[in-house]
């Protein structure tokens, strides 16, 4: 609550130190793989839990951005439990999902156990093992952090490996292959976390560089197997993190690098844990291919690129920040929309930030949906801070279990805006005030004027 308080007061964070923060707060996530489809930049992640001091991983999570910095909550598409031939409840490494002719692999290393692969035919999964057992596994722990890619001549490949950095060239059913498991010479400064992308006729692998601490280095080639040439670092090792693990797009125009760090973690303590979080900068290749080194994500430069639309239903677990808050599944027994999420752990003065929000020539009303089951609070909603203008205030009330909709009138708002939902308590209920399904303005309406002529009088 004091955290919260004192972040409050800044407005964010990340607007007033000027710093890059990680993209995701409401949970803890490592190991960003992101995948680029349909116009969305779909970001898988691992899961480190609340209270963790060691890995502590079970599921794999997923998030959804069009503008790179409001990031829609998708949660759990997959876990250890999908995994029948696995009896343990920890172990849950870092995945890497892509889409082909149709259908969504999920490579999912399973710590001491081998590589897993699991199939959907949407993003949001269901995913479902087709094999049974471990996909690739050479009987150690050193099977671990797969990075897949479908190469111009459709031939697929999956790298892995720590220390020692492994391929295979996968079927045409991405399920399987038939050569043996290659093993490539050391690459300088290679650990772990390979990722396998081509641009522009050069192959690269960027990759955890050796701990600890570790950094991300890169190598570049003209053939998907090598032979690898060590070109340097995309972010240098620095004290500042621990670990890291690289996660490569294009997406818009530009170029990104994902990565981790310990900074949410480090908003209320200076100790070590495993309880990771994400952070995305923007990267810039250079004309022969190679790529300027990052400063230390926090000194990174992370835009927004598109313009975000209000005038629709939005899911309230989509937001550019949200410390203190957290998510979790609406109905988790639900057979459609397993994804939908909805904001919990809603105390006084926490807050959720939108960026960029376009209203064009003006919003007029407001609605939320919410559930209350106890006294409730309010929402106050602040443009570009959390003291900024109030231009609306809705009171959200016992609600019994179930989820209504709220709504009030605004101040008509113009133009391009940081949004807040600030939440406020009442004289006896602090915290967990409410519960967050989603919201939506509507466009204020233009009055009209109605003219009403008099016949004419009737002469005799």
């Amino acid at each position: 609550m004091i955290l919260s308080l004192l972040l409050a007061g800044m407005g964010t964070a990340a607007t007033a130190q000027n710093i890059n923060l990680p993209i995701i707060q409401t949970k803890y996530t490592a190991d960003p793989a992101p995948y680029v489809h349909n116009d969305t930049v779909y970001l898988y992640t691992t899961h480190d839990e609340d209270g963790a001091e060691g890995f502590l991983m079970k599921d794999w999570l997923l998030y959804t951005s069009t503008d790179m910095v409001n990031w829609q909550d998708r949660g759990a598409v997959a876990s250890l439990k999908d995994f029948k031939w696995f009896k343990g409840e920890n172990g849950a490494w870092a995945e890497q999902v892509i889409e082909r002719n149709g259908k969504w692999y999920m490579y999912c290393p399973i710590h001491g156990h081998g590589i897993g692969v699991l199939v959907a035919d949407s993003p949001f999964g269901p995913f479902k093992d087709p094999i049974g057992k471990p996909l690739a596994w050479e009987g150690d722990w050193f099977d671990i952090d797969p990075t897949v890619w479908v190469n111009d001549d459709n031939q697929a490949y999956m790298y892995w490996g720590n220390p020692e950095l492994k391929a295979v060239k996968l079927n045409e059913d991405m399920i399987s292959y038939s050569d043996s498991i290659m093993h490539f010479p050391k690459i300088q400064d290679y650990q772990e976390g390979p990722w396998f992308w081509k641009r522009n006729g050069n192959y690269y692998l960027a990759y955890a560089s050796t701990c600890c601490p570790e950094g991300i280095g890169y190598a570049m080639s003209k053939n998907p197997l090598g032979p690898w040439e060590y070109k340097g670092h995309i972010m240098n090792h620095t004290p500042r993190t621990r670990g890291n693990h690289p996660g490569i797009i294009d997406y818009k125009g530009k170029s990104y690098c994902f990565g981790l760090n310990y900074d949410i973690f480090r908003l209320k303590t200076g100790r070590h844990a495993e309880q990771r979080s994400v952070s995305a900068a923007e990267m810039t290749y250079n004309p022969d291919g190679t790529i300027q080194e990052l400063p230390y994500f926090q000194d990174c430069k992370l835009e927004q690129i598109e313009w975000f639309n209000p005038y629709r239903q939005v899911e309230a677990e989509t937001m550019a920040w949200g410390y203190g808050l957290k998510t979790q599944p609406k109905n988790q027994w639900a057979q459609e929309n397993r994804w939908n999420q909805v904001v919990t752990n809603i105390d006084e003065d926490e807050y959720i930030l939108v960026k960029g929000v376009d209203f064009k020539k003006g919003a007029g009303k407001f609605e939320v949906s919410a559930s209350c089951h106890m006294f409730g609070g309010s929402i106050e909603i602040r443009l570009d801070g959390v003291n900024g203008q109030c231009i609306g205030k809705v009171d959200i009330k016992n609600t019994k279990d179930e989820y209504k909709t709220f709504s009030t009138q605004v101040k008509k708002v113009k133009g391009v805006h940081d949004l807040y939902f600030v939440f406020k308590g009442g004289d006896i209920q602090k915290q967990n005030l409410f519960f967050l399904d989603w919201w939506k303005f509507s466009e204020s309406r233009k009055k009209r004027f109605c003219f009403w002529m008099s016949p004419p009088l009737k002469t005799k």
